[in-house]
């Protein structure tokens, strides 16, 4: 059966992540006894690792990290790195706070073959206007940036096929906190096969959110800087593979 490893990042979840665990670990399950289900602790200052630690010895396909504090996008790109390291053929990412659904994981899986990238779509989201503010003006950047249209940039939901991720990571400056959203650049750049499908997105199930709207503008406006430098290696690389 084909290898597939679960990435999930969790800061501060200690009243979220036995439910996730319970939610994702049938998944790896029934891929296959070599595919994991890695959840990376960044640096929790609550008892998260501890709880992951735990669960460790009831389920037998668990992988339980821990790391210095990074955020969001280094404990991503540390995630993909340390499946690749395994030998994942398939390489999928969601998030600790419970807004996806895992029963929504099969119809991703069924198109493995046919797309580099099988992504959700976050076309009903349920948390808040805010973040469907952010994630338009994402799409309306990378868009203005990149010259690409991306349905949506920065989706927690997303299978990757481990050969295609692995020459994308190198493009990606190292702990870069917006990482998802130069993944999904630089498969649309390179023409890659990417299929978008709608999926559930709820309220936050617990805990509390670490993103705020003074923190979004200041790694968006971070962002900007980056977004031309990433730009100006994306090219080069896709020319390269051109020639």
């Amino acid at each position: 059966m084909d290898k597939l490893y679960i990435v999930i990042p969790a800061y501060n979840e200690q009243e979220t992540i036995q439910s996730v665990i319970d939610d994702w670990h049938p998944v790896a399950v029934s891929c296959g006894e070599d595919s994991r289900l890695v959840i990376i602790d960044d640096g929790s200052k609550d008892n998260t690792y501890s709880i992951l630690k735990e669960a460790e010895k009831s389920h037998p396909q668990l992988i339980a990290l821990t790391k210095p504090n990074g955020g969001h996008g280094a404990t991503l790109l540390y995630g993909y790195d340390y499946a690749l390291s395994q030998g994942a053929e398939y390489v999928f990412q969601t998030d600790s706070d419970g807004q996806t659904k895992a029963e929504e994981f099969e119809q991703f899986w069924k198109l493995r073959y046919n797309y580099a990238m099988v992504i959700g779509h976050r076309n009903k989201r349920e948390d808040g206007i805010s973040r469907v503010f952010v994630t338009k003006t994402l799409k309306l950047v990378c868009f203005l940036f990149f010259q690409v249209k991306l349905t949506d940039a920065n989706t927690p939901f997303r299978l990757m096929k481990a050969v295609e991720l692995k020459k994308v990571l190198p493009l990606i400056p190292k702990d870069y906190n917006l990482s998802n959203v130069v993944i999904s650049v630089i498969f649309a750049k390179k023409k890659l096969p990417v299929k978008y499908i709608p999926i559930t997105f709820r309220p936050r199930q617990g805990g509390v959110n670490s993103i705020n709207m003074k923190r979004i503008f200041k790694i968006g406006k971070q962002a900007v800087g980056d977004f031309i430098k990433i730009n100006k290696v994306v090219n080069q690389a896709c020319e390269k593979e051109r020639k």
